[in-house]
């Protein structure tokens, strides 16, 4: 049997943006924010506190041997965050954008390889799944990196953030995601509850004054994708 997780980790899977933060379990500490190593420009890879949400999918013949290397894969075919944006947007028939937005599409196929939409035939295209799974194996590989002893991401307390606007569908790919990038059991947590659990502990006993029985809390999400508005 298993040990029980050391660390809760959470992951925000945003459709602009991924985050990834870390708190001990049954600890009272604050989680800490734990920074994502990416490319910045060929051939230079920093540590950014956010990830952008774009993948960018260069030919064969682009770029040099190591030029969208990382810490963990120096020799990486593909790039994923600030530099794959930034070259991206002057090749945006190679540029996976918004993949979020395309898993939560019910007029699609979420698993065909749609992506970049409009690329040209010599593009090797990729799922809406397969671009999200990719998103949290460098979250995955990003924890190994930081936390080297403290065992892999799968055997952690995994929160996994998703729009409230999400149908049973898009969790369940998001789940299909999170277990092909090997987190297999990851606990979904919509958004503004997510919200809402931080300000209650932003506060403190302080909430307790704020907000009375029966009262209702409007919790407004304002993301890259979509806008939610959520009452609890």
């Amino acid at each position: 049997e298993s040990a029980a997780p050391a660390y809760a980790v959470g992951i925000d899977l945003g459709t602009t943006h991924c985050a990834l933060a870390v708190g001990a379990v049954g600890s009272d500490e604050r989680p800490e924010t734990i920074g994502i190593p990416q490319v910045i420009d060929a051939g230079q890879s920093d540590t950014q506190e956010l990830l952008p949400s774009f993948l960018y999918l260069p030919n064969e013949h682009e770029f040099g041997p190591g030029a969208l290397g990382v810490p963990w894969d120096r020799e990486m075919s593909f790039t994923v965050g600030q530099f794959a944006r930034k070259h991206g947007a002057k090749v945006p028939h190679r540029l996976v954008a918004s993949a979020k937005s395309w898993l939560c599409h019910d007029g699609v196929d979420r698993q065909s390889a749609l992506l970049p939409w409009g690329a040209s035939d010599e593009v090797q295209r990729i799922s809406p799944l397969e671009a999200s799974t990719r998103y949290l194996q460098h979250l995955s590989a990003t924890w190994s990196h930081a936390r080297p002893d403290a065992g892999p991401l799968r055997e952690q307390q995994i929160v996994l953030t998703v729009p409230a606007s999400f149908d049973a569908v898009a969790r369940d790919f998001t789940v299909q995601a999170a277990r092909a990038a090997g987190l297999e059991r990851p606990v979904l947590l919509e958004e503004p509850q997510a919200a809402l659990y931080a300000w209650l502990d932003d506060q403190g006993e302080g909430w307790r004054s704020q907000l009375s029985e029966g009262d209702v809390v409007l919790v407004c999400d304002v993301g890259g994708g979509t806008t939610d508005f959520s009452l609890i």
